[in-house]
């Protein structure tokens, strides 16, 4: 839980700092002030969440500015990339635009902001997270632990207010005004204010946003690029993964081993998350060259293996692989060679596999498509839900520790060391 806190201060202080240059560089620009801020507080959301994602991934590369350089420049790049097409989705309008400017992709990133990103990153690392750190530890933690709270309940708030707004919600709420003067409901009148002055408050800093106003229907299951191909795409890639893992331990060592990373199922969460960011990512990039493609796939799958091998040894105290032994590796986390494998994954999913299966996923009747993606997206929380807590169990039986309550004598009763022990027979504890 400390942890915990310690990475939401982090987020709430590079959100704030992001908003104060974002609005600095603005006012310098159009010599006014103008709020940069999506949300109605004074926060970029976009700059916390980079910012804790570098924080929790490269702190162990802090002496190594290169590769610190790089890997915050990919993760803040990708962050951006996301933010800018994501508004432009909701919103109609572009937030920013780097069309003008030399190798840029989309308008949404280039290579100037992305060197910008590295060296923000770098400083961040390096200097700003101990001095953020030294300045939490000035409040009390009982007060410091309340306070985080109460801003991520208003985070929370803000966050529901501006997506209602810009779906359009004030504008599909017919007669709300004759409803709030009958009824005299201060629920409705106060709701309907507040998303009046969040719409004002996001046209006067960009004018030619459009607000949502209906949803168009798709003809077929699963459209375009959404929520219901992706997931499927997770589902098949992580299927998919498992096997070809499975596989190659075979070939390789000679050994049947389980590669699952969930206690139910043949499921590579790793694969089946890298195959729906590659599609979510790569798709629209389909026309371009094998090489871009490649060298796109080489380094984005290069971070993604990076973060994943930070983030499972951070919360599960487990080392799931170790390329120490394999030459041109960082910290054993990823290596060269399977860098590249990542790149011509990357091109052989969006020449080939990407198209057979958007179509096969789109031939799927809407009458059950959708029930039947909802009951497989319960599946998969659960089966991670009961993953995560037995993985940790496991680290507590490690420590000597008995159960505590009665979860934890059903996980030690029904997901013992053997157990574990085989869905997971490469993993090894951290110190």
């Amino acid at each position: 839980m400390e942890e915990f806190y310690r990475l939401v201060w982090l987020f709430f202080c590079y959100s704030f700092l992001g908003w104060l240059l974002e609005t600095a560089v603005a006012a310098v620009r159009e010599r006014r002030y103008v709020d940069r801020s999506l949300l109605f507080g004074p926060i970029c959301v976009v700059y916390g969440a980079a910012g804790v994602v570098i924080s929790i991934a490269l702190c162990d590369l802090a002496d190594n500015l290169a590769f610190l350089f790089l890997g915050s420049a990919i993760y803040a790049t990708v962050a951006e990339w996301l933010a800018g097409h994501w508004l432009y989705k909701l919103t109609g309008t572009r937030w920013w635009d780097y069309s003008g400017r030399r190798w840029n992709l989309d308008g949404y990133v280039c290579l100037s902001s992305s060197t910008l990103w590295g060296v923000m990153g770098t400083v961040a690392v390096k200097w700003l997270i101990p001095a953020l750190g030294w300045v939490g530890e000035l409040v009390p933690s009982a007060v410091a632990h309340i306070l985080l709270w109460v801003m991520l309940g208003i985070l929370a708030l803000d966050v529901l207010a501006t997506s209602l707004t810009l779906a359009g919600t004030l504008h599909r709420m017919p007669g709300v005004e004759e409803l709030s003067s009958r009824l005299g409901a201060v629920s409705v009148r106060l709701g309907t204010w507040l998303l009046e002055k969040m719409e004002k408050r996001i046209r006067k800093a960009h004018p030619k946003v459009e607000f949502r106003k209906e949803r168009e229907k798709p003809a077929v299951f699963a459209a375009g690029c959404g929520f219901y191909k992706i997931f499927w795409l997770f589902l098949i890639g992580a299927f998919l993964g498992d096997v070809v893992e499975t596989i190659f331990c075979r070939v390789t060592a000679g050994v049947w081993m389980s590669r699952s990373s969930v206690v139910w199922g043949p499921f590579s969460i790793v694969w089946g998350l890298a195959m729906a960011m590659a599609s979510l990512l790569l798709h629209r990039y389909r026309d371009r060259s094998d090489s871009f493609l490649f060298w796109a796939g080489t380094l984005l799958g290069g971070a993604y293996e990076y973060l994943c091998s930070v983030f499972t040894e951070l919360v599960f105290g487990v080392v799931f692989w170790d390329y120490s032994h394999i030459p041109f590796n960082l910290a054993g986390r990823v290596n060269l060679l399977y860098c590249f494998f990542w790149g011509i994954a990357a091109v052989a999913w969006v020449r080939w596999c990407y198209p057979k299966l958007s179509g096969l996923i789109e031939r799927i009747p809407r009458a059950w498509g959708r029930p039947l993606t909802w009951a497989l997206v319960v599946f998969f929380v659960c089966d991670m839900a009961v993953s995560t807590l037995a993985l940790g169990r496991l680290e507590t039986r490690a420590q000597g520790l008995p159960p505590r309550n009665v979860v934890e004598e059903y996980l030690d009763e029904h997901y013992g060391d053997e157990r574990l022990n085989r869905i997971y027979p490469a993993a090894v504890r951290t110190d």
